[in-house]
């Protein structure tokens, strides 16, 4: 057994094991092709193009015919103007790159919170390896991504000032909050925790104060008006930058969202028809089981604010699958929160350590990649076989009058592969909003009020998904004539009345 425990603390054999691990997370991502798949990020790469090109962040639905007018917040607009500038140099390849760096960045953030909370390589790498496989390739690699990184950040340094008492700790807050909300809207499950801190801390004092707290808890170590202070500084860096405080009006406007929670499935509960779900699910589990061991184990205390931690993120991550990384991560820290005695703690890693590791993941990447199909030909054929890229070529070649009339799944990729033609809609839920996706949901499914959508009245040409009811009953509909068909889409051009 010692033999055994004195091998597992080789610096080199935990140094292969964590570059083994990475590249195992890369050469899924790589095999996957997340990055070109995925529906929405071809509206994320015509908006990062839109703002290079303007330099300025839009503040109306550009790109729609349908609802160009209307207010809209480009809330991830810095991961927009990335991936921009990603294609604009390596073309899908650059795309693909892009995608599988922040990959790897989610499974890098986590790691480095496992390590750094626990302060034991194999727990680390091992819970690394379970937390990522419960949510990590459920999703694409969309600016969410950079929440799920940046949030494993702000909860790492919030458990460590909680446990320590070290308020110093928490000064980089605010200038994560300040890049975090000009990457991604979900910078507002990042200043629950810190509200929550904030609240709970507060609260205990209080209760302290009356002689009412209850002697099981654990006592708060950081001063409650400070942790006031840092809250309100982060939640002004987050109005810093282009969109003010319009992202807060986003947020609210997806509360009072419905219809889209409906029928798209990412943002469905969990169905537990996959290994991930019950990944999560033994994850969510050993969480709580950590919390209360605290009070049955080494500290005899119950932490609170750990404890309603997991509660409210249980509640808002098994509602939708696209959340599950918001309940994931916490079990994860909560689990390895329990930090080993000094003598018991695997030396950190170094930056000479890590940047050589580093530089495995890449070499090892580079050479496996050759069997991935990861490359220009490759993304063409993933492209080709999923998108309508052949009745796109034929309408080039053969042009309708428009205006457009598209299925929602291929808004995003026809305004990066049909520019000329503004789309009817695609999938920024947030700017269509329920009434028009539930009007083209409705049609698109060939229900009766297909026949009085206004959208499709107007349209010059229609092309949608082959397998769309509304693409089979506008065969008998007299406004429309077939222009094109093949597996994947189907294309009708109005009818033109002939002059007398």
């Amino acid at each position: 057994m010692q033999e055994l425990r004195a091998l597992l603390r080789v610096r080199w054999l935990q140094l292969c094991a964590l570059a083994g691990l990475m590249t195992a997370v890369g050469l899924m991502a790589l095999q996957l092709k997340l990055c070109v798949l995925d529906l929405d990020i071809w509206w994320h790469l015509k908006v990062g193009d839109w703002i290079v090109e303007h330099l300025a962040v839009p503040h109306t639905g550009i790109l729609s015919r349908t609802a160009a007018n209307r207010p809209w917040v480009a809330y991830s607009w810095g991961y927009e103007v990335l991936l921009s500038r990603a294609y604009a140099w390596f073309g899908l390849l650059g795309m693909g790159i892009f995608g599988t760096f922040l990959t790897l960045a989610v499974a890098c953030a986590i790691y480095w919170m496992l390590r750094r909370l626990s302060g034991q390589f194999w727990l680390a790498w091992l819970l690394t390896g379970v937390t990522c496989s419960a949510f990590l390739f459920n999703g694409m690699p969309r600016p969410f991504f950079f929440s799920m990184v940046l949030f494993a950040v702000t909860l790492t340094l919030l458990l460590e000032a909680n446990r320590s008492g070290r308020l110093q700790v928490l000064y980089w807050l605010p200038l994560i909050f300040l890049l975090w909300a000009n990457l991604h809207i979900q910078f507002i499950y990042g200043l629950f925790p810190v509200g929550l801190l904030a609240a709970i801390s507060l609260g205990q004092r209080w209760a302290n104060t009356l002689r009412i707290a209850p002697a099981f808890l654990l006592a708060p170590k950081l001063p409650a008006v400070s942790l006031l202070v840092l809250f309100a500084a982060c939640v002004l860096a987050t109005v810093v930058g282009p969109n003010f405080y319009h992202p807060y009006v986003a947020v609210y406007e997806y509360s009072k969202a419905k219809f889209a929670y409906s029928v798209i499935q990412e943002l469905q509960p969990l169905t537990f028809r996959w290994y991930s779900d019950y990944a999560e699910l033994l994850l969510t589990a050993a969480g709580f089981f950590a919390v209360g061991w605290q009070k049955l184990g080494w500290r005899k205390k119950l932490d609170p604010f750990k404890l309603a931690l997991l509660t409210i993120a249980s509640v808002v991550a098994y509602r939708t699958m696209r959340d599950a990384w918001f309940i994931c991560i916490p079990a994860a820290a909560c689990i390895a929160d329990f930090p080993a005695p000094e003598a018991a703690r695997d030396r950190s890693e170094t930056w000479f350590e890590m940047t050589g590791a580093a530089v495995a993941v890449v070499v090892l990447l580079a050479l496996f990649s050759r069997g991935t199909d990861f490359n220009q030909r490759g993304f063409d054929r993933a492209i080709s076989a999923q998108y309508p890229v052949n009745a796109v070529n034929f309408l080039r070649r053969n042009p309708v009058p428009g205006p457009l009339y598209n299925n929602l799944n291929w808004g995003g990729f026809l305004m990066w592969y049909m520019p000329d033609y503004p789309v009817a809609i695609d999938g920024r839920n947030d700017l269509y909003g329920d009434d028009l996706d539930r009007i083209f949901f409705s049609s698109q499914n060939a229900e009766k009020s297909y026949a009085t959508d206004p959208y499709l009245d107007e349209a010059g040409v229609v092309l949608l998904d082959s397998q769309l009811p509304l693409a089979k009953i506008l065969t008998i509909d007299p406004r429309f004539q077939l222009v094109f068909h093949d597996e994947i889409a189907t294309v009708y051009a109005r009818r033109r009345v002939p002059h007398d």
